[in-house]
């Protein structure tokens, strides 16, 4: 694994070149074609992922049997942390949405990573953080909220993940299919493009094909962010 995609990675970002050539060698890089599964929810472990192209699927099964999905991570992402470091089986399943490329490292190697350099541990903890801040967010509108809430929820967690934002406005070219979203904030896929399309017409967003522009998006934020 080259150093200069290690520095892109948030959980790496401040680390000089020593310490980042520390990392590289720790590191296995791995390709996914799209739709294979990357994690079984609980089985046992014991690898770390960090996504270097592509977009992963986090989700569970619920007890209908119905996938609910809990995130889609892209680029710079770690997933696969939570059973390293509680010694669990894991809580999610993981699947390819596209053709992904990954690195893999081992537990004993990522655990060594922690206990030498805490910019490591404390990035990391970063990352965690904002993904509780995330989960408390979804948590809130799936009980409390009415669909369209919950919709701007999905979708402004999806902004933050995978859209790019330059002069106050969000672009996120690769929007998942409207069964995705639906599966994200339990609704259906019709409620979905309905609430979509209200969003449009409210000039909230602009739609063309699967990219999607948000074109205030500190106001889109203030609608449906009650975190902050």
């Amino acid at each position: 694994m080259t150093i200069e995609n290690l520095n892109t990675i948030p959980i790496f970002i401040d680390l000089d070149a020593d310490e980042l050539k520390d990392v590289s060698e720790s590191c296995t890089p791995r390709k996914y074609p799209k739709n294979s599964m990357i994690i079984l929810e609980e089985e046992f472990g014991d690898i770390v992922f960090i996504i270097i192209q592509g977009t992963v699927k986090i989700t569970r099964v619920n007890d209908e049997g119905k996938e609910v999905i809990l995130s889609l991570l892209g680029p710079g992402e770690i997933f696969g942390e939570m059973a390293i470091l509680d010694g669990e089986a894991r809580s999610a399943n993981a699947l390819a949405q596209e053709d992904c490329e990954l690195i893999a490292i081992q537990r004993s190697e990522f655990l060594r990573l922690l206990r030498r350099n805490f910019k490591i541990s404390f990035a990391l903890m970063g990352e965690l953080a904002k993904r509780l801040r995330k989960s408390d967010q979804q948590i809130e509108a799936l009980s409390l909220s009415d669909a369209e809430h919950r919709i701007g929820v999905s979708i402004l967690n999806l902004a933050e993940d995978m859209g790019v934002i330059r002069k106050g406005q969000v672009t996120i070219e690769k929007l998942p299919f409207q069964q995705d979203i639906a599966n994200m904030s339990g609704t259906s896929r019709e409620t979905v493009s309905r609430v979509l399309k209200l969003f449009e017409d409210r000039l909230m967003i602009t739609k063309v094909g699967h990219t999607v522009v948000i074109p205030d998006y500190a106001f889109f934020k203030r609608l449906f962010d009650k975190t902050v």
